[in-house]
């Protein structure tokens, strides 16, 4: 939106979308919680670092894997569309290194397609890092990713200055664009499944959140649309109450966590993780509505697994170990991974697991 003006964002933002509901529909795969919330979060992140030119090669990357080991695209599709995190590098490669335009738009080429081809095998080793607990599993295994395409970059001299493009102009339809949307999944819910939908949605909330956790599957479509929805509207009061702007990041933060309000997030194992990061941010001297904080606000939810497994506490201390690390590690991988909050997260969950099943092992062996 700093960038391009408020239309051509959502015009940006709309085409990510229709691309991986398109490829979802063209693979055969029925509407579920995952796919609900990737398509959800390339939407979002279509407001922010995403375009279709930038996400298609690391999607023909992730095939071209699935068809070297006789698999159907179908079946590494979610790896895909949550792969094109990874986007920011196919436009640096294309458009940030000094090369003439044909040079350029090979490297971009390539480079996501050799991103997409190591996609799912690192996915599938991050995800036993974390043991599910990080519902952002992508963002882990793109940082891990992006550390190592940094160091190629830079290590063959080029490098390239971060800029913060951060859109401050007050705008009605920003501020109202969620909450619009969140109400619109709510009546759709209540209307679709009646006094039911109540019902699913509480027992939603005492579904731990752990990969995967498919709300439509677990409860029904009309329990998760409930959940989304009210995910929504919370946080976009939460956004407001701070005072900071409904931009690219903030909306397409509040896109993705209402996503995975159909697959691991709701209000119960969430509001832990997200006082963890809001104690954090007033004890390290920072703003609530700061780029940094509030975008750690939304994201942090990726954790709201273990406050959903293992307490309030956990999800506290979880929430606050999560600002403290994802203020550092978007510089690790250049910016160039979208999903950083899903990185430090990883991290974080790795960690606090750890830990814990270190704790529990040797204490049923005394």
């Amino acid at each position: 939106m700093d960038i391009a003006g408020i239309g051509g964002a959502l015009v940006n933002a709309a085409l990510v979308g229709f691309t991986g509901l398109l490829l979802i529909n063209l693979s055969g795969i029925e509407v579920s919680g995952p796919t609900f919330a990737a398509v959800l979060t390339m939407t979002g992140f279509g407001l922010f670092g995403k375009t279709p030119l930038n996400v298609l090669p690391i999607i023909l990357g992730v095939y071209i894997s699935a068809r070297l080991i006789g698999k159907r695209m179908k079946d590494y599709l979610i790896i895909a569309l949550f792969g094109t995190a990874l986007g920011p590098l196919v436009s640096a490669l294309a458009w940030e290194l000094g090369l003439p335009v044909v040079p350029a738009v090979f490297a971009g080429l390539t480079g996501g397609i050799i991103t997409g081809f190591f996609l799912p095998s690192i996915a599938v080793s991050m995800l036993h890092l974390h043991q599910g607990y990080n519902l952002y599993n992508m963002g882990l295994s793109c940082g891990f990713f992006g550390l190592f395409a940094a160091a190629f970059i830079i290590g063959f001299g080029h490098s390239w200055e971060g800029q913060l493009y951060w859109y401050t102009e007050p705008s009605i339809l920003l501020m109202l664009l969620v909450p619009v949307f969140s109400t619109l999944l709510i009546f759709t819910g209540l209307i679709h499944g009646g006094k039911q939908s109540l019902k699913d949605l509480k027992a939603i909330q005492s579904i731990p959140g752990r990969l995967p956790s498919d709300f439509v599957d677990m409860a029904s479509v009309s329990g998760a649309l409930l959940n989304s929805g009210l995910i929504g509207l919370i946080g976009s009061a939460y956004i407001y109450f701070v005072g900071a702007s409904f931009n690219g990041p903030v909306i397409g933060g509040l896109l993705t966590i209402m996503g995975f309000g159909a697959f691991g997030t709701h209000l119960k194992n969430s509001w832990p993780v997200v006082a963890g990061v809001i104690i954090a941010t007033l004890l390290t001297g920072n703003s609530l509505n700061a780029p940094g904080p509030i975008l750690a606000a939304i994201f942090c939810t990726t954790l709201a697994p273990l406050a959903g497994e293992f307490g309030i506490p956990v999800g506290l201390a979880a929430g606050f170990v999560h600002l403290l690390m994802v203020l550092q590690t978007g510089s690790w991988h250049g910016g160039m991974n979208l999903y950083n909050n899903g990185f430090a997260g990883g991290l974080t969950a790795a960690l606090f697991v750890s830990v814990i099943q270190w704790y529990k092992t040797n204490k049923s062996e005394m």
